[in-house]
């Protein structure tokens, strides 16, 4: 079985959140289910090294304003197909915005291109491979469903909503340029109010749709989560699963991990207590082992709830715990986080930006890590942190919910408790969470059984590579 992946990044490679990872590790995990799965991705400026090794295996001389190629390639264990289009990829900034934190004027022709080449390899193949099967992620792909349709390919589509608030929204004008028909721009298909989208767009025509958690499926089907696309997911419940993310076991690992002070295993927890002062040491915290050491992972944003975060800091400070905070995002809550690590000096330490290795020491030496968010369609953090025994305090929403199971009584009874969930999301319940994370602390044994439960959880993509290998099997033996 052949699958050809359309994304627009991929970790260990590019990578601007949680969709790189899963991008960079489902298709090692498809390849010992018998499916050949390559990725395609735009060359951008960090690729270019890897795609100058590559194979042309496509070229046109004209895409959209400008020559292209497609370099066929192996890196890191991944079979890649990596676009060459300069006039699109070929600059400097972020592979979203430009230099002002502006998307980039032209991302629907730079993720059009994206799309028409995919669909073209997906119809006619590219030296010697072609695909029996085409899965789409996110907006940036969206478009792919939509051009195999346009051109009556009978080649079958799946397409993974990993954040339905991004949604790839247009000038109808630019359809045209796109080699889109008029056709399609109907209520039931790319129109969304006035605009065309491409994520809609692959809702309506790819043959199957997934997303990454059995809640997140649900909740997309409301209003207040569907983001104005509930009625279509409705219309499609049929052709809509939910499987959660997982995450790459070899790469997260606290027993090898390189970026820890010290490894250590679900039977030596007492190793951990080394990096927990390597983290105090780094956020300029004054040690304590009276309270737990919480830690946020993040984009500063109010969809992550880290508003309701700065608002209950003084129950958390009250309670002798300590914070430390890395990432960055909307410049108030920068500037909110900073303003607390001043008042609060020695209990909050905060970071501003984002740093892979330091994100994994602060998973191997933090006691919990607080995920707050108003929505979230699976989220990672929470999994890299039942992975190393950081216990994860989470919003009772979309893939927290389904992931961490909460330490109220009955759980803690049957000892299957591995964090905390708190609902509804607001100031209020957020602080009683943190006030339970911090009575259970203060029971040494209850707070062990925890950690080794969480550790042993699995977190992994063997079950969901088995789900997505049915899906595929499913539609091929359909078609």
């Amino acid at each position: 079985m052949k699958v050809l992946y359309v994304a627009s990044e991929c970790a260990p490679f590019i990578k601007t959140g949680g969709l790189a990872d899963v991008i960079g590790a489902v298709p090692k995990a498809l390849a010992g289910l018998g499916v050949e799965a390559r990725v395609m991705l735009p060359a951008y400026p960090a690729l270019a090294g890897i795609a100058a090794k590559g194979k042309v295996v496509w070229e046109a001389e004209a895409l959209l304003g400008g020559p292209a190629k497609l370099r066929a390639c192996t890196a890191e264990g991944i079979e890649l197909m990596l676009l060459e289009a300069p006039h699109l990829f070929d600059r400097a900034g972020g592979i979203y915005l430009d230099a002002t934190g502006q998307d980039w004027i032209d991302n629907a022709q730079r993720f059009g291109a994206l799309s028409q080449v995919a669909a073209r390899v997906a119809m006619e193949g590219a030296t010697g491979w072609k695909p029996d099967l085409v899965h789409a992620h996110d907006w940036q792909a969206g478009l792919v469903p939509a051009y195999l349709r346009q051109w009556g390919a009978e080649v079958p589509s799946v397409l993974t909503i990993h954040n339905i608030a991004f949604q790839g929204l247009f000038d109808p004008t630019l359809m045209a340029p796109l080699n889109l028909s008029p056709a399609l721009y109907t209520s039931e298909g790319m129109e969304y109010f006035w605009r065309f989208g491409f994520l809609k767009a692959g809702i309506a025509y790819s043959n199957k749709i997934t997303t990454v958690s059995p809640t997140y499926a649900r909740e997309l089907m409301l209003p207040e989560f569907g983001m104005g696309l509930e009625g279509m997911l409705r219309a499609r419940a049929g052709d809509l699963s939910g499987i959660l993310n997982g995450i790459d076991l070899d790469i997260w690992n606290p027993e090898t991990d390189p970026a820890l002070v010290e490894p250590y295993t679900v039977r030596k927890l007492k190793a951990k207590t080394a990096n927990r002062t390597e983290v105090m040491s780094r956020f300029g915290l004054t040690p304590t082992d009276d309270a737990p050491l919480f830690c946020v992972i993040s984009r500063l944003t109010t969809q992550k709830g880290l508003d309701l975060l700065l608002e209950a800091l003084p129950v958390l400070v009250g309670r002798g715990a300590r914070l430390a905070v890395l990432g960055s995002g909307d410049k108030a809550l920068e500037a909110g986080f900073v303003a607390a690590a001043h008042r609060y000096n020695g209990t909050v330490g905060v970071i501003i930006g984002y740093d892979e290795p330091l994100s994994h020491l602060m998973q191997g030496g933090s006691d919990a890590i607080l995920i707050p968010s108003r929505f979230e369609p699976c989220g990672l953090t929470q999994l890299y942190g039942l992975r190393y025994g950081t216990l994860p305090v989470v919003a009772r929403t979309g893939g927290l919910a389904d992931t961490v199971i909460d330490a109220n009584e009955a759980a803690l009874a049957a000892d299957c408790a591995t964090g905390v969930q708190f609902a509804p999301v607001t100031t209020a319940a957020l602080e009683q969470a943190i006030a339970r994370t911090c009575d259970l602390f203060a029971q040494p044994k209850v707070w062990a059984g925890m950690m080794r439960r969480a550790m042993k959880h699995p977190v992994g993509w063997d079950t969901s590579a088995l789900a997505y290998r049915d899906i595929y099997a499913d539609l091929l033996e359909q078609d």
